[in-house]
């Protein structure tokens, strides 16, 4: 990772914003609801903030998709400003590269904390599934035209259906969409092998290899996206066709879902068009609200959060392990978490266990907020190098 200070408005304002607000706000919202996701208090938290347990779909289940969309539609900017500057393909594709592998790398430092059992460690992860869509995505970006990259979005999430439903897992058969008896499932066990999964006894991973190929295309309509935002069109004209096609989206996944059920742990074709139509009609109004209308008032602590939101992310989630990990002797030779002490000594006589849950993430989001409001204050941005 790499450490940027800029030393006053205006260096800020040339150096980090090639792009729109909305970018950076739609980034900072969809961080602020990973964090309040993944760091509920105790065990009791509302459905709506919980991922489905199969089929179906949640807020929640709308975080990593969101991520992947924004994080495509920032490529054509970067690529776009390489370009421009006299960078080689060549040298491009090597710095897409390491950016890639930091990111992995950050993804198992996560998995491993604090004590990194080299035998159970997880591999997968939602950095490293962010790693290989940002890589993918990018060497499509950088490789094709527009018109290919449309091509290769709508080829990605057909191919995988057909895998799905067409190619037999042993002792299942095909078209098994079943936990840990699909053939995303059967794939990352291969390949991985127990243990250094995420699922039980480690047997299969909602971020796992296999399903990674639909996600690459949700990354790719965020590319598709972005280059439209880029465009000379109108900015009418923009919102209208975002709108457009964000519905259109929506309602392919939707139908396509009678079939081949929507489903954010197999990362299916019907989830990819749900939630990417959702992505572009929520980019196409934060885009004309913030870019066009000029309503930026209620978006600074979401910019600031999405100005660093991949360090925001890996210390929320290394701060988490490290609550969850050092324990704290308690009365009858017991002890508890740190974070359990918490929640039970500070959230639940204050609100009740389910109120205390959701109290207990709202703090420990505005924690991040306050870390990310100095980092910006004093011109901070952190960035993968």
């Amino acid at each position: 990772m790499r450490l940027s200070q800029q030393p006053n408005q205006k260096a800020r304002t040339l150096n980090i914003r090639p792009r729109l607000f909305s970018v950076d706000v739609f980034r900072g919202i969809t961080i602020a609801l990973m964090i309040l996701v993944n760091n509920p208090g105790g065990d009791l938290y509302y459905g709506i903030l919980q991922h489905a347990d199969w089929n179906g779909w949640t807020l929640a289940d709308l975080v990593l998709p969101f991520f992947l969309f924004i994080l495509g539609a920032v490529i054509p900017y970067s690529l776009k400003k390489r370009v421009e500057r006299g960078d080689s393909r060549g040298k491009i594709a090597l710095h897409i590269m390491r950016r890639s592998v930091i990111l992995f790398t950050l993804g198992l430092l996560i998995n491993g904390f604090p004590l990194y059992n080299l035998s159970t460690l997880r591999i997968m992860g939602v950095l490293q599934r962010i790693a290989l869509c940002y890589f993918f995505a990018s060497i499509v970006s950088l490789a094709f035209d527009v018109k290919k990259q449309f091509i290769v979005a709508v080829l990605l999430p057909v191919i995988y259906w057909a895998l799905m439903m067409l190619v037999p897992v042993p002792g299942y058969g095909a078209g098994v969409l079943e936990k840990g008896k699909n053939l995303a499932a059967y794939v990352d066990y291969a390949v991985f092998g127990q243990g250094h999964l995420w699922g039980p006894l480690g047997t299969w991973d909602p971020e796992g290899l296999l399903s990674t190929i639909p996600a690459i295309g949700t990354t790719l309509i965020g590319v598709l996206a972005g280059w439209f935002l880029k465009s000379d069109h109108r900015e009418r004209a923009k919102l209208v066709d975002l709108l457009l096609l964000g519905g259109l989206l929506v309602l392919v996944g939707t139908v396509w879902g009678f079939s081949f059920p929507i489903n954010k742990s197999i990362w299916t074709s019907s989830y990819v068009a749900l939630t990417g139509g959702i992505a572009l009609i929520f980019l196409g109004c934060g885009y004309y609200l913030i870019d066009v209308r000029k309503h930026k008032s209620w978006t600074k602590l979401f910019l600031v959060l999405g100005m660093n939101a991949i360090a925001v992310y890996v210390f929320s989630e290394i701060v988490n392990s490290a609550l969850l990990s050092i324990y704290v002797p308690l009365v009858n030779n017991t002890s508890t978490s740190v974070k359990n002490l918490i929640y039970q000594n500070l959230f639940v006589p204050l609100a009740g266990p389910l109120n205390g849950s959701l109290l207990y993430a709202l703090a420990y989001l505005m924690l991040w907020v306050v870390v990310a409001v100095i980092l910006y204050r004093k011109r901070i941005f952190i960035k993968i190098a």
